[in-house]
């Protein structure tokens, strides 16, 4: 069964839900071999026995492409179970839900196709990804469909959430970010006009 455990900001606070997965990697010198889903191993780990995916959606990137902070109101709310399965990525999400200890925080960590980590990011979460390979391609599964109508973007450098995104080998002014992306709300302006979660 694959590893799990719940994570904490940098500053130690739990955030509740998050959990970062490392699958049973099977490796010998004709490659590897890993159990992306397992649903009665994964409904272990999620300790929920209703925990159902009905899509999954595969992206690439190329160097410097950063995606998000995307989120779907209710009632198209989604779960996310999340891998870089070319490249590498520094993913993060952050906490949506008003009711949360961990409101307004935010996690990131690298995911890639070196280490096979996986980032489970549940209902009430806004969630983006930075591109820091040549490419990356991400690949994930959804508890619920895309819905366009209630899709929302909050900003990936929104002042207010102080994401430390790794900057370092990329400058700002290069990351390639759509227009829907730049345009997304902040997370101020999302939470005064009810578009979080409750």
């Amino acid at each position: 069964m694959p590893e799990s455990k719940s994570l904490k900001t940098k500053d130690g606070q739990f955030i509740d839900g998050l959990k970062l997965i490392k699958p049973k990697v099977f490796k010998d010198e004709r490659g590897f071999f890993y159990e992306s889903w397992n649903a009665k191993d994964y409904e272990i780990i999620f300790k929920d026995s209703k925990l159902k995916f009905v899509q999954d959606n595969h992206s690439r990137s190329s160097f410097g492409v950063l995606r998000g902070l995307h989120y779907q109101l209710p009632p198209a709310q989604q779960g996310k179970l999340i891998r870089c399965t070319q490249g590498l990525i520094y993913d993060v999400a952050v906490d949506l839900r008003k009711s949360s200890e961990s409101f307004g925080m935010w996690f990131g960590i690298e995911l890639s196709s070196i280490n096979n980590l996986q980032l489970w990011v549940p209902n009430g979460f806004a969630h983006g990804f930075l591109t820091l390979s040549e490419f990356a391609e991400v690949q994930y599964k959804t508890t619920n469909y895309w819905c366009a109508d209630l899709e929302r973007s909050i900003r990936w450098d929104d002042k207010s959430l102080k994401i430390d995104w790794p900057l370092t080998s990329i400058n700002k002014e290069n990351i390639n970010v759509n227009s829907k992306d730049s345009n997304g709300l902040s997370f101020d302006q999302a939470n005064s006009i009810g578009e979080i979660f409750s």
